[in-house]
């Protein structure tokens, strides 16, 4: 018996899938001793899973570990699923990238209407003067009203130009809650009907939804504000609308959700590969933006890759996805603290999986 355990060790050290968990489990050890980190691992090698890690609480109050029925509000994220849904239509020919606000969404007043395209909108290259990205109104715009999509669009994201639309790379909300609206009104059904008729249910992407305030989730996660110097130290957010984020940011998933939408674009399932070329086509001049990710040339470790990363991130809750398309490398990371710096995680995670390879 013993002999056969030893046999078994020394076969399962020599494994690459061994070597390599083993070294992810260093680094996701040293995050969750030195910074806290709650949530999920995931890296999948031609969308086959091979690392799955869970770690920390997903609820507090009642003590709830993270576990595979966890689904995260995932934020920004939710901007590839509303560029792949442009895509879709632009396949249709229902969508032109390069016709502006107002083809589509005649009721927008902003001076962009006539001037900002949906390519300047997939690339946050508006130009719009961005009021619901100030700090002096995100309150407002986010935590004590709720707004009709229309009504917030006017507030928020119709004030002036202040460059030349396609010239300059400016993150915003904003751009992709209007790709939302035009969406809207080039399908003529609600942002979150044709998100679950284009995307989830064909995908079957069963823990993935659009969220609405005042809905009721089951095992969705809690977010936590780090308070102070200390990573242990965490409180509640303050309340807030998710509502107001609409297609820019409303919705939750979990990590094998992601996958499976992940794979969906790489392997061309929902849009053609020369749609998915062309969405992943990179603008170094806006700061290596594409439709829905960056993509851009990086060293990870001894490793030279082809990157293309989203994350998602509000109220304590962090989104990172990666995928490298040279080598069919996928990774999610999702967590509901704040103390975990995910882009650094990142990359000290992708580095001890590909150094172990």
């Amino acid at each position: 018996m013993k002999i056969t355990f030893f046999a078994i060790s020394l076969l399962l050290a020599a494994t690459p899938g061994y070597a390599q968990s083993k070294s992810v489990d260093k680094v996701v050890d040293s995050c969750i001793a030195k910074r806290n980190f709650n949530g999920v691992v995931l890296i999948a090698k031609d969308g086959r899973v091979d690392y799955l890690r869970y770690s920390g609480i997903a609820n507090r109050h009642y003590g709830i570990p993270f576990s595979k029925k966890t689904r995260f509000q995932i934020f920004s994220v939710t901007k590839t699923f509303t560029a792949v849904l442009i895509m879709q239509l632009y396949e249709e020919k229902k969508i032109s990238l390069d016709s502006t606000i107002a083809a589509y969404y005649p009721e927008y007043a902003g001076e962009a209407a006539h001037k900002v395209t949906i390519r300047n909108l997939l690339t946050y290259s508006s130009g719009r003067d961005l009021k619901e990205m100030d700090p002096r109104f995100i309150p407002e715009a986010y935590d004590q009203n709720l707004w009709e999509v229309d009504t917030f669009i006017t507030r928020y994201c119709s004030e002036k130009l202040i460059d030349p639309p396609g010239t300059k790379f400016n993150y915003s909300n904003g751009d992709f809650i209007i790709l939302g609206r035009i969406i809207e009104k080039v399908c003529k059904k609600p942002f979150e009907e044709v998100l679950r008729e284009r995307i989830l249910i064909p995908l079957k992407m069963n823990n993935t939804n659009y969220l609405h305030h005042e809905d009721i989730v089951r095992d969705l996660d809690e977010g936590y504000y780090n308070k102070g110097a200390g990573v242990d130290s965490l409180i509640m957010p303050t309340y807030h609308y998710i509502d107001n984020h609409f297609s820019a940011g409303a919705m939750y998933s979990n990590a094998q959700d992601l996958l499976v939408f992940d794979q969906a674009i790489f392997n061309h399932t929902l849009l053609k590969k020369a749609t998915v070329d062309l969405m992943l086509t990179s603008y170094p001049a806006l700061a290596d933006v594409a439709f829905g990710f960056w993509v851009y040339p990086r060293k990870i470790g001894k490793v030279n890759t082809l990157f293309a990363e989203r994350q998602g991130g509000g109220y304590g809750n962090e989104s990172n996805w990666v995928h490298l398309i040279d080598k069919g490398i996928t990774l999610i990371l999702l967590s509901n603290t704040e103390t975990a710096d995910l882009n650094k995680m990142r990359l000290a995670v992708l580095a001890a999986y590909l150094d172990a390879e």
